[in-house]
């Protein structure tokens, strides 16, 4: 008698299969970050996730932050981490640790754990070709420093990294909108949503350090799997979303003003959690779609 485990194997595979022709030669982007990428044992469960998706035919691109590395880092050498209206206010100098750390530290990291891996990664940021071009942004009239809107994408060095095999990972700093010479630091979420748009993403794909949209924020079975973007108005409207759950929801919506077909906010504390919500029949977090 075959052992029955094998027969559940079988059934994973198969379950998956209808996914897997559905996505291959599909592009998705995914934004991680946070809190999220602060346990290395699920940071290796992820990049797992993505070697498989890439091996399958999937186009996937990942899009990070480093955060939490920046604030390490900045206090590390003694630097005051400001905020203006909730948001880091980055100087001259903080730029310099951004950049370090963004496009040199946590990038090549992740780089070199796909790779590690068996898949193929290259590092980018947005400087890069002109990926990312991003104008002064500011903070209810005042002044965030280097901090930056993002105002163009060109998607091209991404699409060439796709065509050769290869996952992108982008760190995201970006140009100066009207000198190249002037460096922002850019918000991740945004930047992701945006770069799904400029590639005609199928999915758009946020890693978080929450379960999804919550009715109740200490209940994990108040989950809202599903929603479309007058629901996320009306969530947001009566509090339901809130604080730095808002900018992820928006980019979400904005994401699927620009022609991505699905956007989603999962936990990126669960292992795994990319394969089940790509491949698996009940998805894992909140999907924010139009239908």
């Amino acid at each position: 008698m075959i052992d029955s485990k094998y027969g559940e194997h079988a059934q994973v595979l198969i379950q998956a299969l209808p996914y897997l022709q559905r996505y291959i030669g599909k592009t998705i982007v995914i934004k991680y970050g946070g809190a999220a990428m602060t346990d290395e044992a699920i940071k290796a469960t992820v990049m797992q996730d993505l070697i498989l998706m890439s091996c399958v035919g999937i186009r996937t691109v990942l899009v990070h932050g480093g955060g939490p590395e920046i604030d390490a880092l900045m206090g590390k050498l003694g630097m005051e981490t400001r905020r203006v209206r909730g948001l880091r206010y980055t100087d001259a100098a903080g730029m310099e640790v951004v950049q370090e750390v963004l496009a040199g530290k946590v990038n090549k990291q992740l780089v070199s754990l796909i790779q590690a891996g068996g898949g193929k990664a290259v590092g980018l940021c947005g400087i890069d070709g002109g990926l990312l071009k991003a104008r002064r942004a500011t903070a209810g009239g005042e002044d965030l420093g280097f901090v930056g809107d993002v105002s163009a994408v060109d998607p091209s060095l991404v699409e060439n990294a796709l065509g050769a095999g290869f996952i992108p990972v982008v760190a995201t700093v970006a140009s100066g909108e009207e000198d190249a010479r002037v460096i922002y630091n850019v918000n991740a979420d945004t930047a992701a949503a945006k770069l799904a748009m400029a590639l005609k993403a199928e999915k758009f794909i946020l890693l978080s350090d929450v379960p999804g949209i919550l009715r109740d924020l200490k209940d994990p079975d108040s989950l809202i799997r599903a929603a479309n973007p007058p629901q996320i108005k009306s969530l947001i409207e009566d509090g339901t979303v809130s604080k730095g759950m808002i900018p992820k929801v928006e980019c979400c919506v904005v994401a699927l003003a620009g022609g991505v077909k699905r956007a989603h906010i999962i936990d990126g504390r669960l292992p795994h959690a990319l394969l089940i919500e790509v491949f698996s029949d009940a998805g894992i977090g909140t999907m924010i779609s139009k239908d």
